[in-house]
């Protein structure tokens, strides 16, 4: 059974930080491209980053790239998003996905409909 969860959400003030992790088990985690979005309150989900399996290309969405970094830790299968800089913009909830693709990075950033896999999402509140 393939299942992606997502930890590392809260609420932290504005110019601060948070680390996110999203675990997988069920995967060949060489071979899928994860992904992480936000969807905040009557707003559509938003990508945000991708880290693709073979090569580890990471990508990003403009709004974010000089802030936020997406890396992986094959041996524990978990990829992380640091969160920089926060704004209270950011306040979302926030998923990761795994994908059957290698994310092109020449490419644009893949959309939520070409992944297979979604976390439950954990939520991360911005105060200002």
């Amino acid at each position: 059974e393939v299942q992606l969860v997502e930890f590392g959400g809260g609420l932290v003030q504005a110019g601060g930080s948070l680390r996110l992790s999203c675990g997988v088990s069920g995967l060949s985690f060489e071979d899928v491209t994860i992904g992480w979005f936000r969807q905040a309150p009557g707003k559509k989900r938003e990508g945000l980053s991708c880290i693709s399996g073979a090569d580890g290309d990471t990508m990003y969405e403009e709004s974010v790239k000089d802030r936020f970094t997406i890396t992986r830790d094959n041996t524990k299968k978990t990829v992380y998003l640091q969160m920089n800089g926060l704004k209270p913009e950011d306040t979302a909830i926030y998923y990761c996905a795994a994908g059957r693709f290698e994310a092109v990075p020449t490419g644009p950033l893949p959309y939520d409909y070409e992944y297979d896999y979604w976390g439950p999402g954990t939520d991360v509140t911005v105060s200002s």
